[in-house]
């Protein structure tokens, strides 16, 4: 005979115990302001900003020939944030890139990441922290700053 405690449990609905309530919890990262994950908008207008200066140079050097365009904004993402942690577009969205941990993410982890970026599939496939497999690649993550 089947009672309610065995059916009990699929009614109740998963077990949530082990999600986080908001992206960067399990990193330990705080749940807004600054050292908390960049969300979305902000990553989308940074890559947007740099994009259009990457375009303009482009289309002023090159004329605006499309390879041309992905690498001078692969060459901004690797000097910029190899260097300072951020691009221009980060910078002006309030973001910026480090390692897990807090430190700066250096030139391999910029060169890699943004490789990847530029291929976009890894960097629109992402986790629950909001982290791309670019960044997940690289042990980088986007805070606020």
């Amino acid at each position: 005979m089947v009672d309610r405690k065995d059916i009990g449990s699929w009614l109740t609905g998963p077990d949530t115990s082990g999600i986080s309530k908001y992206p960067g919890e399990r990193l330990g990262l705080p749940e807004a302001g600054p050292g908390s994950i960049a969300r979305a908008g902000r990553r989308i207008l940074a890559i947007c900003i740099d994009w259009v200066i990457a375009l303009a140079i482009s289309n002023f050097a090159f004329g605006g020939n499309q390879w041309a365009t992905l690498a001078v904004f692969a060459v901004e993402q690797i000097l910029l944030i190899g260097t300072l942690g951020y691009s221009i577009g980060h910078r002006v969205a309030g973001i910026h890139v480090v390692r897990l941990g807090g430190r700066p993410a250096g030139p391999l982890a910029a060169v890699v990441r943004t490789l990847l970026l530029c291929l976009v599939i890894p960097a629109v496939v992402f986790d629950p922290d909001q982290r791309g497999l670019h960044d997940k690649a690289m042990n980088t993550i986007l805070i606020r700053m």
